[in-house]
């Protein structure tokens, strides 16, 4: 199959599902996306920071809950960097079948400390694939005789882990306009014993290759920018069926801009990478502030064209309107959210 009917084929299959497919699971699996940041070495594809955004991008374009829960699946995946090798090569290589994480970024649980176990309990909402996933990630407040263990900053001291899908309960209560093949679920766990060596901190890495050397927040903010793009992308080559070129104007110029911005940005990356040079605070903020802006425009670039499109725009079979649907379900999450 060439890749224009493979796109089309995967957009029908997309198109209004609750959950993908059997086929649609194979078709991720066999690109190999959830292990797109994962390196060769435990069966990844081990792409560059470029290769990447490119890729989520393309499958933003193709279906918005495809591009979604592929960069939260495999940017969970991309924690490997974070496991030690000997749990990396126990999960990516010795374990049977596709690896796929996914979790919560809150701290939503508690893990009490026992000995080189953690106890863990708690609810964490919003885990994007949930039913797709292998694994899941998780965030919690670490706990010793009950009592909660403080950080140097008087912080509490907050740990991440891994925990097989087996040993958690899935919530179904994602009921949103859009997004809703991403199969967004709460989940639980309760007095689950997890080993030490199943826990990991984001700013620990064990593997060296340099897409782990970027500062997590930046890695977090580009990828979804480019699945806005992505998704606006999509959005103008269906609007173009409809209505004239220069009715498209604005937002075609503010995707271009947002395309540009990001491959600044990516060359400033790779290029404080090869420099072994860190990342300051000033661009972390800045790389933050303009992806934000970003999604702004574009946001109010789409609503002003959707007027112009007619009552097929609000038929909920087309995909036009999933589109629409699907990207101001996305505009909800909290790291571009509006004040």
């Amino acid at each position: 199959m060439n890749q224009i009917n493979d796109i089309r084929t995967v957009r029908e299959r997309c198109l209004n599902q609750d959950l993908y497919s059997v086929e649609t699971l194979q078709w991720i699996e066999q690109h190999n996306y959830w292990n797109l940041w994962v390196p060769k070495k435990y069966g990844g594809l081990e792409s560059t920071l470029p290769e990447g955004l490119n890729t989520l991008k393309s499958l933003a374009k193709i279906d918005g809950s495809l591009g979604w829960t592929i960069t939260l699946c495999s940017g969970a995946n991309y924690f490997i960097g974070n496991l030690r090798p000997e749990v990396a090569q126990e999960i990516f290589v010795d374990e049977q079948g596709p690896v796929c994480f996914g979790g919560s970024g809150g701290a939503f649980g508690t893990a009490e400390k026992q000995g080189n176990n953690y106890k863990i309990s708690g609810t964490w909402k919003y885990a994007t694939g949930a039913p797709y996933l292998s694994h899941f990630t998780l965030n919690a407040k670490i706990m010793e005789n009950g009592e909660p263990l403080l950080d140097e900053n008087m912080d509490p001291l907050i740990r991440s882990f891994i925990v097989p899908r087996n040993q958690v309960t899935i919530y179904d209560d994602w009921d949103t306009m859009g997004m809703k093949a991403t199969a967004t679920r709460s989940f639980s766990v309760n007095n689950v014993v997890v080993d030490h060596k199943y826990s990991f901190l984001y700013n620990r890495f064990y593997l060296p290759q340099l897409v782990y050397k970027i500062h997590f927040s930046v890695f977090a903010d580009l990828t979804l920018w480019v699945n806005y793009i992505g998704m606006a992308e999509h959005y103008l080559e269906e609007a173009s069926h409809s209505l004239d070129e220069c009715k498209l104007t604005t937002l075609t110029s503010i995707v271009n801009i947002a395309n540009k911005q990001v491959d600044t940005y990516v060359q400033e990356i790779e290029q404080l990478l090869s420099e072994e040079k860190s990342f300051s605070e000033e661009l972390i903020q800045q790389i933050h502030d303009t992806a934000s802006r970003s999604v702004q425009e574009i946001s109010k670039s789409i609503i002003a064209v959707f007027p112009l499109l007619g009552i097929r725009s609000c038929n909920e079979n087309t995909v036009l309107n999933q589109i629409f649907r699907d990207y101001f379900t996305a505009t909800q999450h909290h790291i571009f959210s509006q004040d």
